[in-house]
C-alpha cells in the first residue's frame, strides 16, 4: 500500500514501482489524501480549471488519476477518507493553509484512524509514504507520513489475535542526492525543451544517500511510469524521457526508485549496496 499526498505523486516518484508489483500480481492498494485542488495548470486549454468555482480542478484531476491507475495497473484506489474530504494545503505558508479542511490542518488522530482502517481491511504487508520532510518539505506531504507512521503503530496495535498479519515494512521514499547530482549533469549536457536544473534543491530536498536503504529497479516498467504521468496533464509535461512540473525545470522520467526502511527486518543489501525488493525478509 501506499500513501500520497496528491493525484500525480504516485507516478513521479513511484509509479514504476506501482506497475512492477502490480504486474507480478502483488495487490496494490493506492490510497490518496487530497485530490490536489491547489496544483497549478500547466497547458493553457485547461486554464479555465482554475475558475472561481472552488475546486473544479480537483474534480478533474480525479479523473487524471483514474487514468494513471490504469496505465499502471493499480485497480484498488482510495480517496483518504473519501473524495475532498481533505484538501490539498498549498505550499508551506500559503493561504490554502489555513483552509477548514486542509489536509495540513487536519486532526492526526482521526487521519489516521481513517487510513488504519483501510490498512486493516486490505492487509499490506508493506506501506510506503514520505519521510518526515515530506520530499520537499509540501505541508501535505509532511503531514501523510506522520499520518501513515501513526496508522501503521494503530493497525498493528489492533491486528485480529490469532492472526499472522501485522504490516511488516514500512518505507520512506528517498531520492539520493547522488543520483540526483548524476541527472543534473545529464540533463545539462544537451539541449532539450525544459530548463536544465542546477542544483539538487531545483528537483527536490535530496536524501542523504547513507539514508537510502532500497533501490527497485523497475527498468522494464518504464513505459507504463511515463504513461501515467501523461495521464496528469494539468500537472506535468512530458518531452521524450524528460518531464518537466509547473517551473520548466527538466527531470528525467526514472524508473529506479529509491527508499528508506523506517520499520522492519533488517536490510539485506546486494552487491550495490541495496535491498531490491519491499518485500524481502517478509
Amino acid at each position: 500500500m501506499m500513501v500520497h499526498a496528491h493525484p500525480d505523486d504516485e507516478s513521479i516518484v513511484t509509479g514504476a514501482t506501482l506497475a512492477k508489483y502490480a504486474a507480478e500480481g502483488a495487490r496494490v492498494t493506492l490510497v490518496t489524501c487530497t485530490l490536489g485542488e491547489e496544483g497549478e495548470v500547466i497547458p493553457a486549454d485547461l486554464a479555465h480549471l482554475t475558475s472561481d468555482r472552488e475546486d473544479t480542478l480537483g474534480e478533474y484531476r480525479v479523473g487524471e488519476l483514474d487514468r494513471a491507475c490504469v496505465a499502471l495497473g493499480v485497480r484498488d484506489h482510495r480517496f483518504l477518507g473519501g473524495p475532498g474530504h481533505y484538501r490539498d494545503s498549498g505550499m508551506m505558508g500559503g493561504p490554502a493553509n489555513g483552509h477548514p479542511r486542509a489536509f495540513w490542518g487536519a486532526d492526526v488522530e482521526e487521519a489516521a484512524r481513517r487510513l488504519a482502517e483501510i490498512i486493516r481491511e486490505v492487509r499490506p504487508h508493506v506501506l510506503v509514504s514520505y519521510d518526515e520532510h515530506g520530499g520537499y518539505g509540501h505541508p501535505d506531504h509532511v503531514q501523510a507520513h506522520r499520518v501513515t507512521r501513526r496508522a501503521c503503530a494503530k493497525a498493528n496495535e489492533r491486528a485480529m489475535p490469532g492472526t499472522p498479519w501485522q504490516v511488516g515494512k514500512l518505507y520512506a521514499i528517498a531520492q539520493p542526492v547522488s543520483r540526483i547530482e548524476e541527472s543534473i549533469a545529464r540533463l545539462n549536457e544537451e539541449a532539450g525543451p525544459f530548463t536544465p536544473p542546477q542544483e539538487v534543491s531545483d528537483i527536490a530536498r535530496g536524501t542523504p544517500d547513507p539514508v537510502v536503504t532500497t533501490r527497485v529497479d523497475a527498468t522494464d516498467h518504464w513505459a507504463a511510469k511515463a504513461l501515467a504521468m501523461r495521464a496528469h496533464a494539468t500537472q506535468i509535461t512530458v518531452d521524450g524521457e524528460r518531464f518537466a512540473l509547473s517551473n520548466g525545470i527538466a527531470q528525467e522520467i526514472d524508473a529506479v526508485e529509491h527508499f528508506t526502511l523506517l520499520m522492519g527486518p533488517p536490510p539485506k543489501a546486494g552487491e550495490d549496496g541495496y535491498e531490491s525488493d519491499l518485500f524481502a525478509g517478509l
